[in-house]
């Protein structure tokens, strides 16, 4: 009896063990689009049995959230788009640090904060589009050519309200200085064919209809674009490849994630974090939103990859969010709108 007894006791513990574990849940707070983690999530339950459970809203309602939740907050990862709304959470005390070797070893220091609060999950370059029909490559060079006078009434531009236009200004001032930024992006302005644009696909169409002759934008959305309509005279430049600056090279920017001060179930965040920059699971992240990924391990898409390579500037994307106040400021001094 007692055999029998021990037996069920022992029986009932490991059901009891089997259910904590599949019981075992991490919550994420996501700025990115429901389409593109839910895939993601539901593979990292399949294989490791963790439930993901995910809010998606825009990061200004999200960042709202956790401050106004605060300890009592049941998100224990956030994730989000630009190194700036990064910056931010950090700052204002949403994220911890983590310490993690296996995020050290995935995640190049250039892509995630020096004080491991938050790290590049997927690599966003921001860069030259152009009619093909009314450019040349050889035309194209650097950011900073655009501001040159022969681009009179040529260039056209997404607006200065958007994060990703912020945080370019923001790495060229940390690159060149406040100065010769603002020399620049007024040069942009000068040059401007239009008011403008809401978007970076808009941008890109007027350049196709031949309203204007390059633009910039983040590539996914000219690869998005050229899968709609793959007959546009679009190409695409990477710029500041040959420059001698220790660092010339393409501006990127990240979506990443990073824990939060209050999160009920660090450990588990952390697990997931990790996986989500392994090989494993680097190609399902970036190729459904036509990125980068950030693991240098990993090969981006084909379709991705056909664009041809660069070099990247290495100024850490950190840099994003921390001039992004004088980025604002200087893009309204020059009537960047």
């Amino acid at each position: 009896m007692r055999n029998m007894m021990t037996k069920l006791a022992g029986g009932l513990i490991a059901v009891l063990a089997l259910t904590a574990v599949s019981a075992e849940e991490v919550v994420v707070y996501s700025a990115r689009n429901e389409q593109l983690i839910k895939p993601l999530f539901d593979a990292y339950a399949k294989e490791t049995g963790v439930t993901v459970k995910f809010v998606t809203d825009k990061e200004g309602p999200l960042l709202a959230r956790l401050k106004a939740e605060g300890a009592n907050t049941p998100a224990d990862m956030l994730m989000t788009v630009d190194a700036g709304n990064l910056w931010q959470a950090s700052e204002e005390g949403l994220l911890r640090a983590v310490k993690s070797n296996t995020l050290t070893a995935n995640v190049p220091a250039h892509l995630r904060d020096p004080d491991n609060e938050w790290f590049g999950l997927s690599i966003r370059a921001r860069t030259l589009v152009y009619n093909k029909d009314k450019v040349k490559p050889a035309d194209l060079s650097s950011y900073e050519d655009l501001a040159n006078p022969k681009w009179k009434g040529r260039l056209c531009l997404r607006t200065s309200k958007k994060v990703y236009n912020q945080s370019l200004v923001a790495m060229m001032i940390s690159e060149h200085g406040e100065g010769k930024t603002e020399a620049i992006v007024q040069g942009w302005v000068d040059n401007l064919a239009a008011p403008p644009f809401p978007d970076d696909t808009k941008a890109m169409e007027a350049v196709a209809a031949g309203q204007c002759d390059a633009t910039l934008v983040n590539t996914y959305y000219y690869g998005r674009l050229m899968e709609k309509k793959p007959n546009l005279p679009l190409g695409i430049f990477w710029p500041n490849q040959n420059l001698k600056s220790k660092n010339a090279g393409v501006h990127v920017n990240i979506s990443g994630a990073g824990i939060t001060r209050h999160a009920k179930n660090p450990a588990g965040a952390i697990k997931l974090l990790e996986w989500l920059s392994s090989e494993k699971a680097q190609n399902l992240y970036a190729d459904g939103n036509l990125e980068y990924p950030v693991n240098t391990k990993v090969k981006p898409d084909a379709a991705v990859a056909a664009w041809g390579s660069f070099k990247q500037n290495l100024i850490n994307v950190k840099q994003a969010g921390t001039l992004q106040t004088k980025a604002v400021k200087l893009m309204d001094r020059v009537g960047y709108k």
